[in-house]
């Protein structure tokens, strides 16, 4: 399986709609390793390893996030494997 690390920052209406926590159950039920947190800006950051398929279906995902948020824009970025070895949530 070939690893990719992707660095995602998501933006709109995603603090205090529970995004962090669905991502986290997303990020678990995909068998993927990272974290997510939120930024100062209002902003969403999470980074995330997998595989090909495993991360094409996060960002997926990603795109509609929960039911309360609205997301207006994306930015993904390739970074360095970090192997991390859990999925949590930065507060």
């Amino acid at each position: 399986m070939d690893k990719q690390h992707k660095n995602i920052t998501i933006f709109g209406d995603v603090q205090g709609v529970g995004f962090r926590f669905a991502a986290r159950n997303v990020a678990l039920k995909y068998g993927m390793n990272g974290f997510v947190e939120n930024l100062p800006d209002g902003s969403v950051y999470i980074e995330i390893e997998g595989n090909t398929a495993q991360l094409e279906s996060f960002i997926f995902w990603c795109k509609e996030g929960p039911s309360h948020a609205t997301v207006n824009d994306m930015k993904i970025e390739d970074g360095e494997v970090k192997k991390f070895t859990e999925f949590f949530i930065k507060h």
